[in-house]
């Protein structure tokens, strides 16, 4: 199978630190390699692929501020969509934008929808919605006003995380950009009020935000924010938590952080937003809750979680190799419905 793969140019694919979407698009460009398809990546020229490689821009717009994020998107896409017939199919990381060439080519075109930005992007959804293909990546995230050919959970390399039946940290754990979504000051009220040192690793998305309900909250040894993490350094982190606060305002379509620590051993305890449900066993990998209140609570009941419970739903559910396995039997649904319509 020929396929195309149109990742996101805000970072590298896989990214550095930040980019969720972007890992999620290298993942599945190198576990359908692997398999032995014919695949084409469209992403940023430094990104590192055993796919062939297409790129108008040396590095992300997000790496390079003097990049015009508008010119380099457009340039990117249309990369992408002028060799629209070299491939069976092609597989829309990008959100919506490309959407609004796919009538323009005979290619199908299945996109990922990771998440709705704004409200406002979903008349794009709906314009297309009987056109093309749409893979949710979880049941919480679907928009009744849109048709479905699947769900998709997003799946991780388990050899990159390393269980640990011991943590040897004795701190609870903030994994996740720094933005008022994510509930970083209830994290650190949730921490405070438990006595429990708290690490924040993460970027800082919101800059107002970490000056006025973040920054003032830091103390050594009791809450602490150490930046971004690196790949290399994010086992260990995860691993040696006691558990990871994942406190999040808003209805989150996934939550890689999640099964990131799940895959270490380490428990969750989040809010009850979202896909969290799909995520999170109660009492068996974690906690779910309706506020801090709830949470400081359970945190007292944080060891009773079997941290070997918290891996195993990473092997069931969560594997990259899964990811891959459903993302092909999209692609052959589609095919299908293409050639017996043609």
């Amino acid at each position: 199978m020929k396929i195309a793969i149109l990742s996101p140019i805000a970072w590298r694919t896989p990214p550095v630190h930040y980019g969720p979407w972007e890992l999620i698009a290298s993942m599945l460009t190198e576990g359908l390699v692997k398999k032995g398809h014919d695949v084409s990546l469209f992403a940023t020229a430094n990104s590192i692929t055993q796919a062939k490689l297409y790129a108008i821009t040396d590095e992300g717009y997000e790496e390079n501020k003097h990049i015009d994020p508008k010119v380099a998107e457009c340039l990117h896409i249309s990369e992408c969509v002028e060799r629209a017939d070299q491939f069976d199919i092609i597989h829309n990381h990008f959100d919506f934008l490309p959407l609004t060439y796919s009538k323009l080519i005979k290619t199908p075109v299945v996109t990922t929808i990771h998440g709705f930005s704004s409200p406002k992007i979903l008349q794009v959804y709906q314009k297309y919605n009987k056109h093309t293909h749409y893979v949710a990546i979880s049941h919480a995230n679907k928009n009744p006003q849109l048709n479905y050919t699947a769900t998709v959970y997003h799946g991780i390399d388990t050899d990159q995380f390393i269980y640990e039946e011991n943590p040897q940290g004795d701190y609870l754990l903030f994994f996740g950009r720094i933005h008022p979504d994510k509930g970083t000051a209830d994290a650190i009220r949730i921490a405070r009020a438990a006595k429990k040192r708290l690490i924040i690793a993460g970027i800082v998305q919101d800059k107002n935000y970490f000056e006025r309900q973040v920054k003032p909250q830091l103390k050594k040894g009791q809450i602490e924010y150490i930046g971004s993490v690196r790949p290399s350094q994010r086992s260990e982190l995860l691993g040696n938590a006691t558990a990871l606060l994942h406190p999040i305002q808003f209805e989150e379509p996934f939550g890689l952080s999640i099964i990131e620590a799940m895959a270490c051993g380490t428990p969750v305890l989040a809010y009850n937003k979202g896909s969290m449900p799909e995520l999170i066993e109660e009492g068996i990998n974690g906690f779910i809750v309706e506020n801090s209140e709830q949470a400081i609570e359970k945190i007292k009941q944080i060891e009773s979680i079997q941290r070997k419970n918290c891996r195993n739903t990473v092997e069931t559910k969560f594997t990259k190799e899964q990811m891959v396995n459903n993302y092909l039997q999209v692609y052959e649904k589609i095919l299908a419905s293409v050639s017996n319509n043609g």
